[in-house]
């Protein structure tokens, strides 16, 4: 907390955000102003309603020094930024954002709220470093309405969420961050103007695309599924994208020469087949210089780090459980619940850097969030209670670790 203390001019509201993300991270069924004002002892929820309402504080400030802390705390020189989106299913029409959208969490047409968020991720940990609501046209045509949300009608404009991914990249790399890699989904895989733009920042980027998708060749414009049954069979390499729960998640994989698209650099079709099940992805990848296929085969591995981070801050930090209409408290919540469980993924790294005592698996952030959560006041009985578990939940993951790499070693 004390990175972010100086952006609160006044002590209530710097007092009452180490509250409000100390309830974030507690043991609560439900996360709002009412759960967590009373977890923190108030007595009504209108201090917390006020901070993230009417307070005089800079969520996009904050937001910076959370970026800054992830960095220092997790960086290294093989960060790669993932973009994504994330919806939230909303009831009514008054929320900021809302409407009937495609949300990846709901996995159909709902009325939701979509967010497009940027992830830093490296090989100590991953967290979110940046976020940007996504506002339909419904939205941004009627300035009425977002007025009624808290937005003024002259300073919004449509945006993609491409264009909010690019944004995001901006703000990164004009802060001085490096991050060499981005990828992405088929969404930022499939537009042009995304991937011009990382590419003339110097970054290399691995994107999924859909197997409709074109591509020159120097020997003539395919689609990549045509592209892939082209690879003769000395062309595929087992690899594995990194560790999973069960061992390392091991496909063939194969990289196809392009066209370079870019003033300058070496761009490729990666491809990634199951064995098992058959099941295949394309990725389009560019780098400034040629790096070997092992390279492209870990940031590839590294997009499924923001399905990770979307699942522990909704399920740790409360990330999807604003109660919030206007769009200022909505930017504080997100925040704040980004800064919590970024809060997690490092005490997480900086523990892994020990190895932990035989026969228990390191810390994860559900288990930090578990201890964090004790009250002061638990009576000791009761805290060695909670601990004991804890070791025992441990030692059970160790066994269920081995046993399923020694089955996944025993069938490949």
């Amino acid at each position: 907390m004390e990175r972010i203390a100086g952006r609160f001019a006044r002590s209530e509201p710097r007092r009452r955000v180490g509250k409000f993300v100390r309830g974030l991270l507690a043991d609560l069924p439900r996360k709002n102003c009412w759960t967590i004002a009373e977890w923190a002892g108030e007595a009504t929820p209108d201090g917390m309603q006020h901070l993230l309402e009417r307070a005089k504080w800079d969520a996009d400030a904050v937001r910076d020094d959370l970026r800054e802390y992830v960095v220092d705390r997790l960086g290294t020189e093989q960060a790669v930024l993932v973009v994504d989106e994330t919806g939230d299913v909303k009831k009514g029409n008054a929320a900021v954002g809302v409407q009937r959208q495609y949300g990846g969490t709901a996995g159909r047409i709902e009325n939701s709220q979509v967010a497009v968020y940027l992830v830093h991720a490296t090989p100590r940990g991953h967290a979110a470093v940046d976020r940007e609501l996504y506002l339909p046209r419904a939205w941004t045509d009627d300035p009425e309405r977002c007025r009624r949300a808290g937005l003024e009608p002259d300073e919004v404009r449509f945006a993609t969420k491409t264009q909010l991914a690019a944004a995001m990249l901006e703000r990164f790399w004009a802060g001085g961050h490096t991050a060499g890699w981005v990828t992405g989904d088929e969404v930022y895989g499939g537009n042009p103007a995304l991937l011009s733009m990382i590419a003339t920042h110097g970054r290399g980027y691995v994107m999924a695309v859909s197997c409709r998708t074109e591509l020159h060749t120097p020997v003539g414009k395919f689609r990549v599924d045509v592209l892939m049954r082209m690879v003769p069979r000395r062309g595929w390499q087992q690899l594995s994208a990194g560790a999973g729960a069960k061992g390392p998640r091991c496909y063939d994989w194969a990289a196809v020469d392009l066209i370079p698209t870019h003033s300058a650099g070496t761009c490729q079709l990666l491809i990634r087949r199951n064995r098992t099940t058959g099941e295949v992805a394309y990725y389009r990848c560019f780098s400034a210089r040629p790096v070997p296929l092992p390279a492209l085969v870990r940031v590839a591995g590294t997009r499924w780090r923001v399905e990770e981070t979307f699942q522990a801050g909704k399920g740790l930090a409360g990330l999807d459980e604003h109660q919030v209409r206007r769009h200022t408290p909505w930017l504080r919540w997100v925040t704040l619940a980004m800064l919590a469980h970024a809060f997690l993924a490092v005490i997480r790294a900086d523990e892994h850097r020990e190895h932990p005592p035989a026969g228990l698996i390191p810390l994860t952030c559900n288990e930090i969030q578990r201890l964090f959560a004790l009250p002061a006041a638990y009576p000791n009985d009761q805290r060695d209670h909670r601990l004991r578990w804890s070791l025992w939940r441990r030692r059970h993951q160790a066994r269920a670790r081995d046993c399923h790499y020694r089955r996944r070693e025993a069938t490949t």
